[in-house]
């Protein structure tokens, strides 16, 4: 078991401990809420081309993917539950994942898995790189696009269009910085940074903590 391995079983674990007593009323109020559905599992790529199911926090409509705007989220979406919409602004919805930590689909830190769909909007030397990592429950397209959302409502063309044009490119950039700058000291200013970014979204201090990210004048 190599530390990044042990890392991510004793993180995941600590975590889930301390969390329950969080966790436990938000499976309650989606029981009693909304379509009363807790979780939502989606099939996204994960380390090697394996396919694995997500956790997540029920936070949509059922079918959503077939309705209005397809798999692309933005701000203010009607699909989006009351509930879900809290879940979403403060990535509670995505803790479930701890659970693919433990399982081994996942590690704490890495890119962010993505469906088939989206995944294939990458180059063939970008998903060959990105292929090679296991998914993560955060890392630095998370960071950067902590609030995706927003940025997908302020496009003026379909929203898929804009994703594939501007997004997909600029974190393809930002997976191959982690992978060739990946190390522990940076997986735990990576988590610092989550953290940072969800009690002060309007603060950005990402920049002076890792260096040389790529930028990007289109985001």
């Amino acid at each position: 078991m190599n530390i990044k391995r042990l890392f991510d079983i004793t993180a995941s674990f600590t975590v889930l401990v301390i969390l329950s007593p969080l966790l436990l009323p938000i499976i309650f109020l989606l029981k009693l809420t909304g379509e009363r559905e807790v979780f939502y599992f989606q099939e996204r790529v994960g380390k090697d081309g394996q396919y694995i199911s997500v956790f997540k926090f029920a936070t949509m409509l059922k079918n959503s993917e077939n309705m209005g705007s397809g798999i692309y989220t933005s701000k203010n979406d009607e699909r989006v539950l009351p509930l879900g919409r809290f879940l979403r602004k403060t990535k509670i919805n995505e803790l479930p994942q701890i659970l693919n930590v433990l399982k081994g689909d996942m590690s704490v830190v890495g890119p962010r898995p993505l469906i088939k769909r989206t995944f294939d909007l990458y180059s063939e030397e970008v998903k060959s790189e990105i292929l090679t990592l296991k998914p993560g429950l955060t890392g630095i397209g998370s960071i950067i696009f902590r609030d995706e959302e927003s940025i997908l409502a302020k496009s003026d063309i379909p929203l898929e269009e804009f994703y594939k044009r501007n997004i997909s490119p600029y974190k393809g950039k930002l997976e191959i910085w982690y992978k060739n700058n990946q190390s522990f000291s940076v997986d735990i200013i990576m988590i610092f940074l989550t953290i940072w970014i969800i009690i002060f979204p309007s603060i950005n201090i990402t920049n002076f903590f890792l260096k040389g990210l790529p930028k990007s004048k289109d985001i």
